[in-house]
């Protein structure tokens, strides 16, 4: 099919006029609310590495709490160096100063070592569950490309930032907190409950204050980050026609502006923390001269003052990570709502009944089907009825728009029906399991995708064991065989990116060949000969036909009328319903709109075939 079909590609859907999908029942789908329980959802996938993840959590305290014991320390042992004592009295201390600076950088090692193996390893689980999620929606959900690669990458990193940068490091920051509180407390109960007053300022009340100013602005973020992605992927690959429609310079100046957005909610952020670090930096210098004060009036000697604080000043310091904590939470929520929202999509419902074995067959039969993808407006496809037992090979045919597409959506599972249904070996393709449907139906769909790799690992995606001879099989009739032996590389020549290295023709017989190497029982081909001459068209459409394993089904979507001839049915569509049905040479014999394309093609190819040298 054509852009100017006005039929939605198979596996897609329709978008209504602000770009929210819509649903083929009619009703617009609104952008879904953040679930609650997102950080839950994430973390769950976090369970099997708890082992990992609480011994970084230990070994970040570990950390935390040697700089601090160093500081405090290293401050008794310049102070009380100051007076001179015999050196026997300052060796525990000059040992104590070299093991905490040895033993923090070794635990800061081994903290990170443990963290980011245990988080790497989670993060390899959300991606995968993620990237399934998304392969196997059919409902055209999230179907924008930059969209997706921003959940796969941007989105899914910050669950690993909510392991590494907020929940352990805010663990090992209240647990240190607690323990210098603690040792305060041995030296002065009073410059202890001022300490604690002052941890509880650093450590809840500010981190409270960040997450409150910098929420809203946060949640921009992802959404934005998402949304430029969409720009980029559009820029990039809709470049030539931006430019052939004049519409580059609106395309770049719609991007610049949510970049601009961005910019300015990440100066947003970015001034908000260092006001609320400023602020933290001012509380643990008033705590400290409080801790003083309090200190002195308790009559404590003047080297346990100085410990005290510069202790405070440490303990604040570690305490301040819980601010980093709220701020980079708060940054997270939208990312990980999106991730959550995969994670924890509900389960397909499960059949009423078990899905029938294999031997239980795969005729296709379509009753009163009917599609809608906008509430109000004319049905894509109404009441459509067909019988394509096993064996049968049926063409569906019409003018653009008519609803050909839609049938082969349906029938694929990538368009849910909103009246009736469509069951294969008399089940519903919706009871079907998303992994197994594919291997019952598949073939050549709308706009089937290219990848830039070489021409043998594309059509081994068909059918990943197929040895040489059924490669050469496949694309011998396909027309492709002659053109790969021509190629230097043969095989192994690369295709570019959505193959960019090819014809369109070429393109277009290279996953008609793939679709039939795989030889799934029901054989979808959707405009298999688009962007061939007339000769090589009928020539390709037969060779692939004669190439279709016999006992296998074929539903064939085609514009072209030439060819059909030795078809078992042809179904004639228009705006949505069946307008004609028979074989070709009955179809053509009898009035209507097939009869009159048929003269009006035959006109035209003799026209073009007379002009051909």
């Amino acid at each position: 099919m054509t852009a100017g079909d006005g039929v939605t590609p198979v596996g897609r859907e329709p978008a209504g006029p602000t770009g929210v999908p819509v649903q083929a029942s009619g009703a617009p789908e609104p952008p879904a609310p953040p679930r609650p329980g997102a950080e839950r959802a994430v973390l769950r996938l976090a369970r099997p590495y708890l082992g990992r993840l609480l011994g970084a959590g230990l070994l970040a305290a570990a950390t935390e709490f040697a700089g601090l014991a160093l500081m405090a320390t290293a401050t008794w042992l310049l102070m009380s160096a100051a007076g001179r004592p015999p050196l026997d009295r300052l060796t525990v201390a000059i040992v104590a100063v070299r093991a905490l600076a040895v033993g923090r950088g070794v635990f800061r090692y081994t903290e990170r070592l443990a963290g980011h193996d245990a988080v790497l390893r989670m993060i390899t689980d959300v991606r995968a569950r993620v990237f399934a999620t998304l392969a196997v929606r059919r409902d055209g959900a999230d179907r924008r490309t930059g969209d997706a690669l921003s959940r796969l990458v941007s989105d899914v990193e910050a669950a690993q930032d909510l392991l590494l940068r907020v929940l352990v490091p805010g663990a090992a920051a209240a647990l240190v907190s607690v323990l210098a509180v603690g040792g305060a407390a041995l030296i002065s109960p009073p410059a202890a409950g001022v300490l604690a007053v002052g941890l509880l300022l650093a450590g809840v009340a500010l981190p409270a204050l960040a997450t409150r100013l910098t929420r809203r602005a946060a949640d921009e973020v992802a959404p934005l980050r998402g949304a430029l992605a969409v720009d980029a992927v559009d820029l990039t690959h809709g470049a030539a026609d931006l430019a052939a429609f004049g519409a580059t310079d609106a395309a770049l100046a719609a991007a610049r502006g949510r970049a601009g957005r961005l910019a300015r909610l990440e100066r947003r952020l970015a001034a908000t923390g260092f006001a609320v670090d400023a602020a933290g930096v001012l509380v643990g210098g008033l705590t400290a001269a409080a801790v003083v004060v309090v200190a002195l009036r308790a009559d404590v000697r003047g080297v346990l003052v100085g410990v005290l604080a510069v202790g405070t000043l440490a303990a604040v310091e570690v305490a301040l990570a819980l601010v980093a904590a709220a701020r980079q939470r708060t940054q997270l929520r939208a990312g990980l709502a999106r991730v959550a929202d995969l994670l924890t999509e509900p389960a397909a419902p499960a059949p009423a009944t078990a899905a029938p074995p294999a031997s239980g067959g795969h005729d296709v039969r379509f009753e009163g089907v009917t599609v809608r993808y906008r509430a109000g407006a004319a049905p894509a496809l109404a009441g459509f009825d067909l019988d394509l037992p096993a064996g049968r090979r049926v063409a569906v045919v019409g003018p653009s728009g008519a609803g050909k597409s839609t049938v082969a959506g349906v029938l694929t599972g990538a368009v849910v029906p909103t009246e009736g249904r469509v069951t294969v070996g008399g089940t519903p393709v919706s009871d079907h399991p998303a992994d197994d449907l594919p291997r019952l139906v598949g073939g050549l769909l709308a706009e089937a995708y290219v990848f830039h790799a070489t021409v043998r690992e594309n059509l081994l995606l068909g059918r990943p064991d197929a040895g040489a001879a059924e490669l050469a099989d496949a694309t011998r009739a396909a027309g492709l065989l002659d053109w790969v032996h021509d190629q230097p590389d043969g095989w192994d020549t690369v295709v570019g990116e959505q193959g960019g290295q090819l014809s369109g023709g070429q393109r277009q017989r290279l996953a008609l060949a793939r679709a039939l190497l795989a030889a799934p029982p029901v054989l979808v081909l959707d405009e298999p000969t688009e962007g061939l001459d007339p000769a090589a068209a009928d020539a390709v459409l037969a060779s692939a036909l004669a190439a279709t394993p016999a006992g296998h089904s074929v539903l064939l979507i085609s514009h072209r009328l030439s060819g059909l001839a030795g078809l078992d049915e042809v179904v004639v569509l228009e705006d949505g319903g069946v307008a004609q049905r028979g074989r070709h040479d009955e179809l053509v014999a009898r009035p209507g709109w097939y009869r009159e394309q048929w003269l009006r093609q035959e006109a035209a190819e003799r026209g073009y075939l007379s002009l051909a040298p």
